[in-house]
């Protein structure tokens, strides 16, 4: 089948002989995928100086599944479910459905020759904790396949049926906001907490469409590109530009847009890089919770300062994929309208084909950072494409 492929590093491409996905186990369905996101994790394994995070090395495979490349990118994916197992039990062809695209020990079992098959789960797992396995990967990243592909086969406890009122466009969007909600899940939010959102890349927009979800309106966002400022604002945020002001002033000016001018009670670092980390801690008050969402490089430290948080008692912490808990209250903020869906939908700057999804997808993020937010692949052509597609169709 056709489908945009991860061959090794530093070589993704099109091709239209990547394997055709077939049920294995009896709870596994088959997906038509409508669209997949190109995510920055996708942009971070094909970008990276150093070892990807998630894809395995060359002649290694994944711990879970012994798959080996190519596979198809994406993990961010909305799709129409084609063909059951004789064990599926919640879907029905033509259901429409979110992926939650992680592989972990709970998943050892659809791969039942690969040589750690029956190893014991980790101790994340046992503990129902599988968003932290020691062996964690994604579908579409190492695991297997994913949807960057026109079709793609997975189990049905990673599935979750959408209504059909939800444009299939924004359900690609869920897996995202699912990040988002369990950062906030992590930071303990409590409402009417004010917050600091660093990054106003995709991962940043949806923290705000994950807070909104969680009652939070009153939220600044410190990002240096203009159109993702102006998007955020859209969405209802206060912005600020961090590239106008040296470090220390930009840290002044932010801690005084909190209420009550004295620094923030959550802060969540969506960018990953050294000024937002000193930042996130220093833009807080006291007590104040920050949350790194971010996925930085392997093997590149940086300097960190223990009593810029012991002084204040302030939290620093991690927040790691997501839950299927996350996924269910996501997907029921939608239909009780915490999240608007036309708000989601700002984020989706174009659309485009399979074919072109390398040139107008990944490359179009990763060389024209600053005016992309969101790039939605279709590898079966749903919906309407960018006006640029559009008309070289016509």
């Amino acid at each position: 089948m056709r489908a945009l492929a991860y061959f090794g590093k530093g070589d993704v491409h099109f091709t239209h002989d990547l394997k055709e996905p077939k049920i294995c186990s009896p709870d596994e369905l088959i997906l038509t995928i409508a669209y997949a996101g190109v995510c920055g994790t996708d942009l971070h394994e094909i970008t990276t100086e150093g070892d990807p995070n998630f894809f395995p090395l060359d002649g290694h495979r994944h711990e879970i599944s012994n798959n080996e490349l190519p596979q198809a990118m994406g993990h961010e994916m909305a799709g129409v479910v084609s063909e059951v197992g004789p064990a599926v039990t919640k879907f029905k062809v033509g259901d429409h459905v979110s992926v939650e695209p992680t592989g972990t020990c709970r998943d050892r079992y659809r791969w039942p020759d690969a040589p750690n098959a029956n190893k014991p789960k980790c101790s994340a797992c046992k503990k129902g904790m599988y968003n932290t396995c020691a062996h964690l990967g994604l579908i579409g990243n190492g695991v297997q396949s994913g949807g960057l592909a026109e079709r793609v086969v997975i189990n049905e406890s990673h599935c979750y049926k959408i209504p059909k009122d939800i444009p299939l466009e924004v359900v690609a969007l869920i897996q995202p906001i699912a990040v988002s909600w369990h950062a906030v899940g992590v930071s303990r939010y409590r409402q009417d907490g004010s917050v600091l959102i660093l990054g106003g890349g995709p991962i940043g927009l949806t923290t705000i469409l994950a807070l909104n979800g969680h009652g939070c309106t009153d939220i600044v966002v410190s990002e240096p590109a203009k159109i993702r400022r102006e998007l955020a604002a859209k969405m209802g945020c206060r912005v600020f530009d961090p590239s106008k002001y040296s470090a220390e002033e930009g840290t002044r000016i932010l801690r005084e847009m909190a209420p009550g001018g004295d620094g923030f009670d959550y802060s969540f670092d969506c960018s990953g890089v050294p000024s937002t980390l000193r930042a996130s801690i220093e833009c807080l008050t006291f007590r104040g919770t920050a949350v790194n969402v971010a996925m930085w490089d392997r093997g590149k430290p940086i300097d960190f300062f223990p009593m810029d948080i012991t002084k204040q008692e302030k939290t620093y912490t991690g927040s790691m994929c997501y839950t299927y808990h996350d996924f269910e209250e996501v997907i029921d903020a939608f239909e009780k309208g915490l999240i608007d869906p036309e708000k989601a939908r700002h984020m989706i700057t174009a659309k485009v084909p399979l074919e072109r999804g390398l040139e107008d997808g990944i490359m179009r993020l990763i060389t024209h950072k600053e005016e992309t937010i969101k790039v939605l692949i279709t590898p079966n052509n749903f919906g309407e494409l960018d006006d640029h597609h559009r008309t070289a169709k016509l």
